[in-house]
């Protein structure tokens, strides 16, 4: 059975910064791209950033090119998004996924970014 369980949300004041952490089980990690998506109060689900199999090439949605890195940990079947310079924008439930479309994902991470 796949499983994602993400963690590392919180509150945070504009300017700061969050990391997510996504452990996988139930499915060979190393062999999958993987994604961060995230949903916003009332809005649909928005594809944030993907990463390939190895690590080697990553990809990111231009409103959070620049301020979130994501990466992973194939030793440790873990997917992390390191978030910088956050907006109140940036509020949303995150989910890491094994499709860019978000079809398989988590549970979610709230982060709220807000003084």
């Amino acid at each position: 059975e796949v499983q994602l369980v993400e963690s590392g949300g919180g509150l945070v004041q504009p300017g700061g910064s969050l990391r997510l952490s996504c452990a996988a089980s139930g499915f060979r990690f190393s062999n999958y791209e993987m994604s961060w998506v995230r949903q916003a109060p009332g809005k649909g689900l928005e594809w944030v950033s993907g990463i390939n199999f190895n690590g080697r090439s990553t990809n990111y949605a231009d409103s959070v090119k620049g301020r979130f890195t994501i990466s992973r940990d194939n030793a440790k079947n873990t997917l992390y998004l390191q978030m910088n310079s956050l907006k109140p924008e940036d509020t949303a439930v995150y989910y890491c996924a094994k499709d860019p479309k978000g079809v398989s994902k988590g549970q979610g991470t709230q982060v709220t970014v807000s003084s």
